[in-house]
């Protein structure tokens, strides 16, 4: 076999690309004409693949279900060694799974690339180079999948071996908060652009400093990563630029590397990091000065509250986030021991305290334990919201038990842990010091034919009435005349008049419908705001009987854009202020939005982006005094922390 290189990376589409599949029709073919050569395989072996595509709409997918090929007759002979390149993505984890590319010399075909234990699933992870002899005329590339899956391939060219000749150095900058706990944050992007695939050049050095940086004292370190995220080059100082050396190889196309900051506890969360690149260096060729040295803007400081590994945890998820009588701030989340996944599972609920507006914050406490069984899936409790009751000062959390099986996909009817998913609360009467046992309220408020019946999650309200309101889902019963599953997700309220003493639950405001936040207008009706599984915009009702019967909001399914994920809403004075990923698919940009008018509009001049990366994308919101707002969110099985002036997001 000859040598293949293979590189694994994230990036946008190399220029010169000879087929991306764009301008060729979509669906089956046993025959396609293309910019590189004629495509051909047996009926129903192979397809344009439309909607999944690494860059553009279209792809070229080879199906699933046993082996399946397509041949390339290139145009014309290659007269001298040339290079095949192109990205591949698996459709499935589940095998058999092989991939494999040939070349036909003279009547046997050889093969030159062997990928069944290099192609990733998902994303168009993989890019593939590797060599075609000279003289060859066809290609074969053929697969071996289970049903309903296959191999994708996009962005394929074949170009002549040249001497590599870098033709394009810039930055990029994503919005990403430069977080206290956290080594790694990726402020700049830096990308090199390089055409020519013989005698790669290096990446030797890089240039940075960080004018604009109001914490510059507390700058702990500066380094350039790759795109992969190992360290090209640990920073060291020299007057106000930061020399980062090291020696990455180029590849043909875009080489994406970034620029990390590390700031230590000392930096203020009112403060800004920026940084440019000033120079770069390859082998022995001339420095060359990047295109754009830094866009504008800068990046924001952050707090990482929960990272990897912190007490022996492998995640952190479901953000819900209070402020109590005396300011201090109490966030909630599940900590997640041995994975990253959903409820049933090993998960506890932890607390952690910040009495000065999340700049620094209390050891995290587990105040909901369920067992450790693991017979009953390790009795996993999570998911949880909070609210701090403005009668008395009681700091309340709700959480779902799962003894075994029993959340969202294995809760069923009944009222009893062995049936159905519980309903558990504590409070804490000292400011979240400690906290009470769980309390099961399930039976005050689960119907016993419903599947399942939890809360939010997020975080919960006091009404003008000393009313305490959770926002809560369900799974409604078997039978249903309209045709829809057992089982309907609904969302819906929570709410107590006695401080807690007993629970009452409304009915569902529309069906499919889940994680949702609710906040009281001026004229004491409630606003659920929810996540609709239909997916592309938040479901938005109002009720005025503590629902009892809900009236659809005039934004209801087209005021605020979303991707299917949980968000979080909260009324500071005349303002409604909004948290979600601000997209219509893919859990990215996450963007806070004010409103002024009680949610009737939401201007775009009151969006402020405040993290662009793909996350799992929860987040919950709180005041902090009259003037500042934190959010708390997730990463990718992180939780991070955020604060803004009011006069910024309203601008």
């Amino acid at each position: 076999m000859k040598r293949v290189l293979l590189a694994i990376f994230c990036v946008g589409a190399l220029p010169g690309v000879a087929e991306d599949f764009e301008s060729v029709k979509w669906g089956g073919f046993t025959s396609l004409e293309s910019a590189v050569g004629t495509w051909s395989a047996a009926k129903g072996e192979v397809e344009i693949h439309k909607d999944h595509a690494r860059s553009g709409r279209q792809s070229l997918r080879l199906k699933g279900g046993g082996k399946n090929e397509v041949k390339l007759a290139l145009k014309g002979a290659a007269k001298e060694e040339m290079m095949l390149s192109f990205w591949v993505e698996r459709w499935t984890r589940n095998g058999p799974f092989k991939f494999w590319v040939e070349e036909l010399r003279g009547t046997e075909w050889e093969e030159i690339y062997d990928g069944t234990k290099e192609v990733r699933v998902g994303g168009f992870l993989t890019k593939v180079e590797v060599p075609i002899s000279r003289g060859v005329k066809t290609l074969r590339f053929g697969s071996t999948t289970p049903p309903k899956s296959g191999v994708i391939l996009d962005d394929l060219t074949v170009d002549k071996v040249k001497p590599m000749v870098v033709t394009l150095v810039t930055t990029l900058q994503p919005v990403v908060p430069v977080l206290i706990r956290k080594k790694d944050n990726s402020v700049l992007l830096l990308q090199v652009v390089a055409e020519g695939r013989s005698a790669a050049k290096k990446l030797t050095v890089v240039k940075v400093d960080l004018r604009g940086t109001t914490e510059l004292a507390a700058v702990e370190a500066v380094r350039v990563l790759t795109a992969k995220g190992e360290v090209f080059g640990e920073g060291r100082k020299v007057g106000d630029e930061w020399i980062c050396k090291g020696a990455a190889v180029l590849e043909a196309g875009k080489n994406d590397f970034q620029v990390s900051i590390e700031v230590s506890e000392k930096a203020s969360l009112d403060g800004r990091v920026d940084a440019r690149v000033l120079e770069v260096g390859f082998d022995d060729d001339p420095a060359m000065t990047p295109e754009v040295t830094s866009p504008d803007g800068s990046q924001r400081i952050g707090y990482g509250l929960r990272l990897h590994g912190d007490d022996r945890s492998k995640g952190f998820r479901i953000p819900g986030l209070a402020t109590t009588k005396k300011g201090t701030l109490i966030a909630v989340y599940d900590v997640r021991y041995r994975s990253g996944g959903d409820l049933p599972g090993d998960i506890d609920v932890g607390m952690s305290r910040s009495a000065n507006g999340g700049q620094t914050w209390d050891a995290m406490k587990i105040i909901m334990d369920m067992g450790d069984d693991p017979k009953w899936r390790y009795d996993g409790v999570g998911d949880p919201a909070v609210l701090v009751d403005q009668a008395n000062g009681r700091i309340w959390v709700v959480g779902t038990w799962s003894h075994g099986n029993r959340s969202w996909h294995g809760s069923g009817q009944g009222l009893t842990a062995e049936e159905t998913g519980q309903l558990m609360m504590v409070h804490s009467d000292d400011d979240g010091l400690t906290w009470s046992k769980p309390i099961n309220v399930t039976k005050q408020v689960k119907k016993p034919e419903w599947h399942f019946l939890l809360q939010g999650p997020g975080a919960g309200i006091t009404m003008k009435d000393g009313t305490i309101v959770f926002a809560a889902q369900y799974q409604d019963g078997d039978k249903h005349a309209d045709g829809r599953k057992k089982g309907t997700p609904f969302s819906s309220i929570l709410y107590s008049k006695d401080h807690g003493e007993t629970w009452q639950v409304g009915t569902g405001i529309k069906s499919n419908t889940t994680e949702a936040q609710v906040v009281e207008l001026p004229d004491g009706s409630l606003m659920l705001n929810c996540r609709d599984n239909r997916g592309g915009s938040r479901t938005v009702g109002v009720t005025t009987d503590m629902g009892k019967t809900w009236t659809m909001h005039p934004t209801d399914r087209k005021g605020l854009p979303e991707p299917v994920c949980m968000a979080s809403l909260l009324r500071m004075g005349d303002r409604l202020i909004f948290s979600n990923p601000n997209t219509r698919g893919g859990r990215h940009h996450m963007t806070i939005k004010v409103s002024d008018d009680d949610g009737m509009s939401w201007p775009e001049g009151q969006h402020t982006l405040y993290d662009s990366r793909l996350l799992n994308g929860y987040s919950c919101l709180a005041p902090i005094g009259e003037d500042q707002v934190g959010v708390l969110y997730e990463g990718r099985t992180e939780i991070f922390f955020l604060r803004f002036s009011l006069e910024e997001l309203a601008k």
